[in-house]
């Protein structure tokens, strides 16, 4: 009986396993040529031009002329509150003036009604829309609270085991609430985070500075955080400085002089992530200057939010922002990403799973619509989202010893509207990809 067992689980983790993808074009090449890329341990073993004549095996992909690219990521996304506005046990949870405060409310409100059933169901079908969309890695933020406790936590690390075979989900512990603010209540979540480092499967600790009655304990945030995801090996992910008006002083730099101080390089720390920062979309030159240095060798990334951004965060003048990603790299060198954040509930009601909706919002909001411009859109919602989380990244060069983590585009029989390179991608990504992770099949 467990012989028959074991020979079961093999089946199960061979089925959709790939030797090779015959046939297929590569960005950055002529799309006159086609390739075949031999797939080995789930990595790239060889990349040829196509043999045509060459045998074909049952594991083996006819990519049929299609464009293969690296595979999609979620740098910042939120797994347990997400469809709250679609899901029929929320339906009483509506938008009405569209602000945060409101947004906060209806959230609350909702957590308070969270149970294991719901808050798997519709994880797993933002997991399942995403690697619809050529999503292979996401950060998943689930919130600790007194409210929920590890509730939403234990949701992730279902989900995270579940998927295990078809997506890699990072999970992100998070106190969205104060962490100082309100003795009882701060007490309690610093007690459930402390928990919840504990946990191996958890490689991520965020919080939300800014949501704290005021600066000192903002900075009090940022240090318990940052030491308790030190002492622990975790990445850091931080929600900072969302907000736009310029006579408040942004958090970024204490941030930044905080983690030094704890000798973040000399102990050994992971990966940190700033998400939103609107406040730097005020930035002048001399600023962003100034903040490249003071980040020196530190593994900072920020990542954009636009959707929630444009929605969310606007002054009573009604000026909006983002921040500019194209211009942080192209101009100061500095590593970001852009993603999707949360889908369908009253901080982001519009939109949906897909990384590339927001890199092709990206052209009008960047103004960035060269052939190269786009690529480094496509980069922002795959390798450069991946690094921005710690992952492993593959590029548009395919060489031996890649991760095969792939998305195909739609094939040559759409006639001259199908995808033939990144910039049409990022253009009109299109709704038919297939997605590879680890050289296997998932779509």
């Amino acid at each position: 009986m467990g012989e028959t067992r074991s020979r079961h689980h093999q089946d199960q983790e061979s089925a959709g396993m790939l030797s090779k993808i015959t046939g297929v074009r590569l960005p950055n090449e002529p799309s006159s040529t086609l390739w075949d890329i031999t797939i080995e341990n789930g990595r790239v073993s060889a990349v040829e031009t196509h043999d045509s004549n060459g045998s074909r095996r049952d594991d083996t992909m006819d990519g049929a002329n299609r464009l293969i690219a690296p595979s999609l990521c979620h740098a910042h996304i939120h797994l347990d509150k997400c469809f709250l506005l679609q899901d029929p046990k929320f339906s009483d949870l509506q938008i009405e003036s569209g602000d945060f405060k409101e947004a906060m409310e209806l959230t609350g409100n909702a957590k308070s009604r969270f149970e294991e059933d719901d808050l798997h169901r519709r994880g797993k079908q933002l997991i399942e829309e995403s690697i619809q969309h050529g999503v292979t890695a996401m950060r998943a933020f689930v919130e600790v609270d007194g409210g929920v406790q590890l509730k939403c936590l234990q949701a992730g690390l279902r989900l995270k085991e579940e998927f295990q075979d078809r997506c890699y989900v990072q999970v992100c512990a998070f106190a969205q609430l104060p962490i100082f603010s309100g003795q009882d209540e701060g007490a309690e979540v610093r007690k459930l985070m402390t928990t919840a480092a504990s946990y191996e499967n958890v490689e991520v600790l965020g919080s939300t500075p800014y949501v704290e009655e005021n600066d000192t304990k903002a900075k009090e945030n940022i240090r318990w955080i940052s030491a308790l995801a030190l002492k622990h090996q975790k990445h850091l992910d931080l929600h900072l400085d969302y907000f736009l008006e310029e006579e408040k002083q942004p958090l970024v730099w204490d941030a930044l002089r905080i983690v030094k101080e704890q000798r973040w390089l000399e102990k050994g720390g992971k990966q940190i992530t700033l998400g939103h920062c609107t406040r730097l979309t005020r930035f002048r030159k001399e600023e962003w200057l100034r903040l490249k240095q003071d980040i020196g060798e530190l593994p900072v990334s920020f990542v954009g939010l636009p959707t929630s951004d444009l929605f969310m965060m606007r002054t009573t003048e009604n000026v909006r922002g983002t921040l500019p990603i194209v211009e942080l790299i192209n101009e100061y060198d500095l590593n970001g990403a852009i993603a999707v954040n949360n889908v369908g509930n009253a901080f982001t009601p519009q939109g949906n799973c897909d990384p590339l909706s927001i890199a092709s919002l990206g052209v009008g909001l960047y103004q960035a619509g060269t052939k190269k411009d786009a690529e480094l859109l496509f980069e922002a919602v795959s390798s450069r989202a991946k690094a921005a989380i710690g992952c492993e990244p593959n590029s548009f060069i395919l060489t031996p010893g890649q991760r095969a983590d792939f998305v195909l585009f739609d094939a040559m029989d759409s006639g001259w509207r199908c995808r033939k390179s990144i910039a049409e991608v990022v253009y009109d990504a299109g709704s038919s990809r297939q997605t590879i992770y680890r050289g296997r099949l998932t779509t």
